[in-house]
């Protein structure tokens, strides 16, 4: 198993919407990440830096690298576009983390 963890940012104002659309994610999104590998994904919210830590485990023979290329991926980043930051193609920017301490 891997884990991963990584921060995006909200635009001021749409952590309510955020949720909601996340809270109605598409079956077809869902179904990608779980094909693709990912298990145990988590998102949380820092109200103060409208900063989103994202945690997931992923398996040793995950696919996550490819998402990118879905349509369906594509389609949901262009439809919480308006809520983050993103790159030119509606992508999210991101930043990885390096894990310094874990504890099972």
């Amino acid at each position: 198993m891997i884990r991963e963890a990584f921060t995006m940012k909200l635009k001021p104002g749409c952590v309510e919407v955020y949720k909601k659309r996340h809270d109605e994610i598409w079956p077809e999104l869902a179904m990608a990440h779980s094909s693709a590998g990912i298990f145990d994904y988590s998102i949380y919210f820092d109200e103060e830096t409208l900063t989103l830590f994202a945690f997931r485990k992923l398996t040793e023979e995950n696919t996550a690298d490819g998402l990118k290329d879905l349509n369906i991926v594509k389609m949901w980043w262009d439809h919480m576009a308006d809520l983050m930051e993103t790159h030119p193609n509606n992508m999210p920017v991101f930043k990885p983390l390096r894990e310094v301490f874990h504890m099972d």
